[in-house]
């Protein structure tokens, strides 16, 4: 679905299929990711994190990550395809599989990034450095994203100067672009204006990625409105809220989807995306996974009558 022109476009990304799935304990298969990735695509989404490459011994449910990525290449010619890889070695499989985009998680915690990645945060700031020189060029963009950005469960408070020098670094590094996410849920409105703030003005505003929003404490929508207000343009999102971070002790569930989508169509934006067909991606997305809980309000409460996709105009800067 293409955008109308008259609004302030938002990107929302899908990250389900990878963030989302990298939790359940089900094993879906690729046949079952691929149908959930046209339905997406069908919906209007745009931009989707379909795989993450690491050893399928330490996550089975992404031993297809090759597979699932190339193959959403060829179905969809004009979806950008995400992967996330933590490793040169990850990264440079995702290129080869045809990733758009390399998603590479540097965590802000020195605790998470050595249970994540099992390395030090500056290690894993040489390792973008790394990825960046071997892909080169015409190869995929490179996405930085800042993890346990807002706190951590293993260490607890993570100070905002480290999150802000982690970026300044990690533009050193070379990526392309730097997202921040709150991988615990435990941000809140006025600390997101706040980081979004002072990295956008350390980085530059055009190098500021996605804003990745997990739902623990029930404050995803409201974080993702204090990152409008600040002049984020781009957030993750799963369907049906599915998701979290088995290396993160409490991480649960990131922002549902089409939550984000009715808040910011509601609001005068234009997503691209029809939130009637995500739910109906929802629906066979529980067809698929029955054992898995899902979340979000729209569903719960269904499409109110008040709801209008084309929502008018507003005078917003990009």
């Amino acid at each position: 679905m293409s955008t109308d022109g008259t609004r302030p476009v938002i990107a929302v990304r899908e990250v389900g299929p990878r963030d989302g799935l990298q939790m359940v304990k089900a094993v879906l298969p690729a046949t079952s990711k691929l149908a959930w990735i046209d339905a997406m695509a069908a919906a209007g989404v745009s931009g989707m994190e379909v795989a993450s490459f690491v050893p399928p011994s330490l996550m089975p449910q992404m031993a297809d990550a090759a597979e699932v990525t190339w193959a959403a290449r060829q179905r969809h010619p004009d979806l950008t395809v995400v992967a996330l890889a933590p490793n040169l070695r990850g990264a440079q499989n995702a290129a080869e599989a045809g990733a758009q985009v390399v998603v590479v998680p540097v965590s802000a915690s020195e605790a998470h990034s050595r249970a994540n990645v099992r390395r030090s945060r500056e290690d894993q700031v040489a390792e973008v450095a790394r990825i960046v020189a071997a892909l080169g060029p015409g190869g995929p963009r490179i996405e930085a994203g800042i993890s346990t950005a807002f706190g951590c469960s293993l260490q607890g408070a993570v100070p905002e100067d480290d999150v802000v020098r982690l970026g300044a670094a990690l533009a050193e590094a070379g990526a392309d672009t730097i997202s921040l996410a709150d991988t615990l849920g435990y941000a809140v409105p006025a600390q997101v204006k706040r980081l979004v703030r002072r990295l956008r003005a350390e980085i530059g505003a055009a190098r500021f990625g996605h804003l990745h929003l997990h739902d623990t404490l029930g404050t995803a929508l409201a974080n993702a409105y204090a990152g409008l207000e600040e002049g984020v343009r781009g957030f993750d999102g799963a369907l049906g809220g599915l998701g979290g971070c088995p290396f993160a002790p409490g991480s649960v569930g990131n922002a549902a989807t089409e939550d984000l989508v009715y808040l910011l169509e509601s609001e005068g934006f234009d997503t691209g995306i029809d939130l009637p067909g995500l739910l109906a991606a929802r629906a066979r997305l529980a067809e698929w996974l029955p054992s898995e809980r899902l979340h979000g309000r729209v569903a719960a409460a269904g499409i109110p009558r008040t709801y209008r996709h084309a929502a008018p105009s507003r005078d917003t800067a990009p």
